[in-house]
């Protein structure tokens, strides 16, 4: 596979799907068939607390990770068109994450996902270590340009909230929770050829309500994929998480690349630091967009990218924030003038004018 793109798209057939296939993307990221309570959604509401409580699970074959669920959703993906790339989804892991009584039985859950998926052919998982809060904003209806709506994030008032119900969660005790999670997962994903594409905790901040982040560098990025080494224990390479820490994200993107540890990636960008950003459009933010595709392109990426958060246009609704569909749109197409772009230079090499 070269580079692709792709969009996250609802499991159940709908408009989305027929826009995609209009704009030429026919790879797709996933959600789980359906959701339970206490589960994840990729487009929850963000900075919202999950519940620890043990979920409601669905009786065996009727869970969303087992096997005739995922089955039925490819099917339906691929009578569309489209080829399933990546899951973008997990079971209930908030326990697994604490560390606390239970996890294991979560684990079992991602163990039976990640089988399923190799039996399904889909290649890649993406996942993430945020304990209790998954990804987080203090705002979703920042202006930005032409009125559109975007997310953004103001650590001192997410400060003000106070602890959650979980109290105070050290960075140790995730650091040793993932170190246990891997060990049990990995040889199962090398098993099944399934790719596991590890998200940075969004924002980068070291703690959020007592509950630490620890994924919050590309160093502390190296170390989580370097507890159980392996070719199929990788990142995902949210370029907006990245941009946030403050470093250059080219510069990282051929660190990973040259590691082979890039198995999925979010396009997007912001503008501020880790306690203090706007999401912006894809050709509004700080970084150099055009650097960052053609940095794919030179390390030979070879999975699927598909735009992340984008801002809220004229006529939509906002009910999810940085999911609705028209600055996807509007994402797609830029992405694929960058790619374009790249490959055009790189195949006729710019060179100064002679000299009369």
């Amino acid at each position: 596979m070269a580079l692709e793109f792709a969009l996250f798209l609802p499991a159940e057939p709908s408009e989305r799907w027929q826009l995609a296939r209009q704009l030429g993307v026919s790879h797709v990221v996933a959600p789980l068939p359906f959701t339970i309570r206490g589960g994840h959604v990729a487009a929850n509401q963000p900075g919202v607390p999950q519940p620890i409580v043990p979920p409601e699970v669905p009786p065996p074959d009727h869970r969303p990770w087992d096997f005739m669920p995922l089955l039925l959703m490819k099917q339906r993906f691929n009578e569309a068109g489209f080829t399933v790339s990546v899951i973008e989804a997990s079971p209930p892991m908030h326990r697994a994450r604490l560390g606390l009584p239970g996890r294991d039985e979560e684990i079992e859950w991602v163990i039976t996902l990640i089988r399923n998926m190799g039996k399904l052919e889909i290649p890649v998982w993406c996942w993430n270590w945020m304990a209790v809060i998954n990804w987080a904003r203090t705002s979703i209806t920042t202006p930005t340009r032409g009125g559109a709506l975007v997310t953004s994030y103001d650590h001192e008032l997410m400060e003000r909230a106070g602890p959650t119900e979980v109290g105070t969660v050290t960075e140790q005790q995730l650091w040793d929770s993932l170190a246990y999670f891997l060990k049990a997962v990995v040889p199962v994903a090398e098993e099944a050829g399934v790719k596991l594409a590890l998200h940075p905790d969004d924002p980068p901040v070291p703690s959020l309500r007592g509950i630490a982040r620890i994924l919050i560098t590309p160093e502390a990025m190296e170390r989580a994929i370097s507890l159980v080494p392996s070719p199929v224990n990788g990142i995902t390479f949210c370029q907006g998480v990245f941009s946030t820490m403050g470093v250059h994200v080219p510069t990282w993107i051929r660190h990973f690349g040259a590691r082979r540890a890039i198995h999925f990636v979010h396009f997007r960008d912001v503008r501020g630091g880790p306690t203090k950003f706007v999401e912006t459009f894809h050709d509004d933010g700080q970084t150099d967009m055009f650097e960052a595709m053609r940095t794919y392109y030179e390390i030979g990426f070879d999975g699927v990218m598909r735009p992340d958060h984008t801002p809220t246009m004229a006529g939509e609704p906002n009910d999810q924030p940085g999911y609705m569909m028209l600055g996807r749109l509007f994402a797609i197409g830029y992405m694929k003038g960058l790619l374009e772009g790249v490959q055009k230079t790189s195949q006729y090499p710019v060179t100064a004018p002679a000299h009369a």
